[in-house]
């Protein structure tokens, strides 16, 4: 009887998680949208809002962009209380960033700004003393070289169209680059196993995630068990390694978890979301391992989340899938 009790338990707290984090998402979303029609006051009192729903626990990145509104709206105050936040709590170490962020202008001539700056400048300091300096530098190429021209496929494709010999040629550089990366990333992981943040920094402790991502099956599956025990053990983001697990189990002919993965129809040129398990409690499980809801994450395609619509075209994308008729983005 206990160990049913404590099941049912857990279910409310993950779906009452689940609750929580798509209210959060939501005035999130509304806040970063006010201030991108400069309404900035609106966006500070909607950060505020958002805090507020999540029991006053954020992001770091958040909390910064709520700092951006509240000095663009005239409220020092807020701003700094956000910003000693981060800097005091959240160990933000982007000195250059926070620096040169003409949001925070206003803030440049208050005395409190060089108490800020002082606390991120050590916050850096601190954080880079046990650097591999050498590796960091490598992914740090990795990662450019991984990023650039994905970055440029939008563009290439609004110009030339997807089916395009442009695109074509591009995705053949990125392939190429994505070849390279492997040989360097996979010689790291071979010699030295999944590396922190602590040794690599958050972007190279990315990077390593990135190219086995952009990698084959088999290389995938190699290096799947090492990502989840680094997991385990802190070295590894959880909401990176759930767009890893839903990868490989879609290429293995299964259903995605998370719902991280998205395709185009060849046919009607619409995105959808490639076979996922249990679609009713997908929010669920993205919150437990740090995702925000399904319906923000696809609305970057241009998509909107109707589960009952999903699931009435669910054996269709199973078709499609059985028949590889389907592309996983990379």
């Amino acid at each position: 009887m206990k160990s049913v009790l404590f099941i049912f338990v857990l279910f409310i707290q993950v779906e009452a998680m689940a609750q929580n984090s798509s209210t959060y998402s939501s005035l999130i979303k509304g806040a970063r949208g006010a201030y991108e029609t400069k309404d900035y006051t609106a966006s500070a009192h909607l950060f505020s809002e958002a805090f507020k729903a999540a029991n006053d626990k954020a992001p770091v990145n958040d909390r910064y962009d709520a700092a951006c509104s509240w000095a663009l709206s005239g409220v020092a105050d807020s701003s700094f209380v956000q910003l000693f936040r981060i800097a005091e709590k959240g160990n933000y170490t982007n000195v250059n960033h926070i620096s040169t962020d003409t949001d925070l202008s206003s803030l440049y001539n208050d005395e409190r700004w060089k108490k800020v700056i002082d606390i991120v400048t050590a916050n850096k300091v601190r954080m880079e003393a046990n650097y591999d300096k050498a590796l960091v530098a490598l992914l740090d190429t990795v990662f450019q070289d991984d990023q650039k021209y994905r970055k440029e496929l939008k563009a290439i494709e609004e110009k030339y169209g997807y089916d395009s010999e442009e695109m074509r040629n591009h995705w053949n550089i990125i392939h190429k680059k994505d070849s390279i990366n492997l040989i360097k990333v996979s010689t790291i992981l071979d010699e030295r196993g999944w590396l922190s943040a602590d040794i690599i920094g958050n972007q190279g402790n990315n990077t390593l995630f990135l190219v086995i991502q952009h990698s084959d099956l088999p290389t995938q599956e190699k290096y799947l068990p090492m990502m989840r025990e680094a997991v385990k053990k802190g070295n590894a983001k959880a909401n990176s390694l759930a767009l890893l697990e839903d990868r490989v189990a879609l290429r293995r002919g299964g259903k995605q978890i998370y719902g991280s993965q998205v395709t185009r129809d060849s046919e009607t040129n619409e995105y959808y979301v490639l076979p996922l398990i249990d679609p009713v409690n997908v929010d669920a499980r993205r919150a437990e391992v740090g995702l925000g809801p399904l319906s923000d994450y696809i609305s970057n395609w241009g998509m909107t989340w109707d589960v009952d619509e999903y699931i009435r075209k669910l054996p269709e994308y199973e078709a499609k899938q059985k028949n590889d008729d389907f592309v996983i983005w990379l």
